[in-house]
């Protein structure tokens, strides 16, 4: 999973649901954050950084989740996999 959000990211791969606060909880999807420096969050988050939940639109999709601190920052990065793409639903500090 860790490896094949990395991928998506270094490929360029992803795209971002649509979300009523996308600036505040996606600084992904508005440039404020890197490709490159959320892969490398997720490289350097551990096990017990990572939890994963059903999507709440759709129960079969499941939805991964990082909460890590580093460089003295709090970190949420919430995705998903559509094939061949990761979806950001957060990526905030």
């Amino acid at each position: 999973m860790k490896r094949q959000v990395i991928d998506c990211l270094n490929k360029g791969r992803i795209s971002h649901e649509q979300r009523n606060d996308i600036d505040v909880k996606n600084l992904l999807a508005i440039g404020q954050v890197s490709l490159e420096e959320v892969a490398v969050v997720i490289g350097r988050s551990r096990g017990n950084d990572y939890s994963s939940s059903p999507h709440h639109f759709d129960a079969s999709i499941t939805v991964h989740i990082i909460k890590t601190n580093q460089a003295g920052q709090s970190w949420y990065v919430e995705w998903y996999f559509v094939e061949p793409n990761s979806v950001f639903i957060s990526v905030h500090h």
